[in-house]
């Protein structure tokens, strides 16, 4: 049970990275700024400084999707729980990256914690809303907002030109960075967090472990969401991308820094979409199926999840 343990965090953290690396790097693939290979080379390269970072900055995360809280802690020490969890998270997030969603790593972790434990019939539902869901629903409409009012600030300082300038691509590539780096700064405690039950695996070295998968994630699976995030949410040049990249940089490590487990894909595409309202190039017919995967994320994750238990229990 252990090793099963330890196999579908690895694979949880695999799929974030092949699902996520690329929400920070999207704009500059879609402005035409640099090629896929840079892109991504960049983006896995500042993911996996986030996730190192997190050992020494993201502790409140990893106790919040420990469990602890939301399920009693006796069963937060059973390994037949946290695998389902960790499974059921692996199976959501695998499928996404296959059909090229951006999906949110926290709604597959929030639905397959609640899944799992509805199973056990041992569920705190007065800690899920201040914890989990308020943080998670205000979110898109946040990144919507900051999205739209940072590229209207930028472009009142004419520091957002239509063109590519050198100073521009500097900021756009830092600002890309800066979100990768955020990204693997909130996710990587979440996953983590399945670890603790394995004794050689707690704290920083369970951190190590998701870092190298999510780094093997999304250096070599990243292609399907990448052309998503590139393309089909909304048209833009360099500097409506370094505009919604520096929105996403700053809420999404404010919310780190809090231990607020927001999503970074929310806040990305949330802060795409935002600069697609206002510049009215938002393209809906293929953004609606993304917000439709946001949605039936956490209900699928809990189903997998509560069936996995079942079946371990067993």
């Amino acid at each position: 049970m252990v090793v099963f343990l330890v196999f579908a965090a690895f694979v949880v953290a695999y799929a974030n990275g092949a699902n996520a690396n690329f929400k920070g790097v999207g704009s500059l693939l879609g402005s035409e700024t640099t090629s896929y290979r840079v892109a991504v080379f960049w983006g896995t390269c500042t993911t996996a400084a986030g996730c190192l970072a997190a050992i020494f900055l993201a502790p409140t995360l990893l106790k919040a999707f420990s469990g602890k809280g939301l399920v009693p802690d006796a069963l937060i020490d059973r390994p037949a729980f946290l695998s389902a969890v960790a499974a059921g998270a692996a199976l959501t997030g695998c499928l996404a990256t296959r059909l090229g969603f951006p999906i949110s790593t926290t709604h597959m972790l929030t639905g397959a914690l609640l899944g799992a434990g509805w199973a056990a019939g041992q569920v705190h539902v007065a800690k899920l809303w201040g914890s989990f869901l308020q943080p998670l629903l205000l979110s898109p409409p946040l990144a919507i907002l900051a999205g739209a009012a940072v590229f209207l600030i930028l472009k009142m300082l004419r520091l957002a030109p239509d063109h590519r300038t050198r100073w521009l691509d500097a900021a756009h590539f830092l600002s890309a960075g800066a979100v990768c780096f955020a990204r693997g700064l909130n996710d990587t405690p979440k996953m983590a967090a399945l670890l603790p039950g394995v004794g050689c695996l707690e704290g920083s070295r369970g951190m190590i472990l998701v870092a190298v998968a999510v780094t093997l994630g999304g250096g070599l699976s990243a292609r399907a969401v990448a052309d998503t995030l590139a393309y089909k949410i909304t048209g833009m040049n360099p500097g409506q991308g370094f505009a919604a990249n520096l929105a996403t940089a700053l809420l999404v490590t404010t919310a780190s820094v809090h231990g607020l487990p927001v999503s970074t894909t929310h806040v990305s595409v949330g802060s795409l979409l935002g600069i697609g309202l206002t510049t009215r190039q938002a393209r809906w017919r293929t953004a609606w199926p993304v917000l439709g995967a946001w949605v039936i994320t956490l209900p699928v994750s809990a189903l997998v999840a509560a069936l996995l238990f079942k079946l371990l229990s067993r």
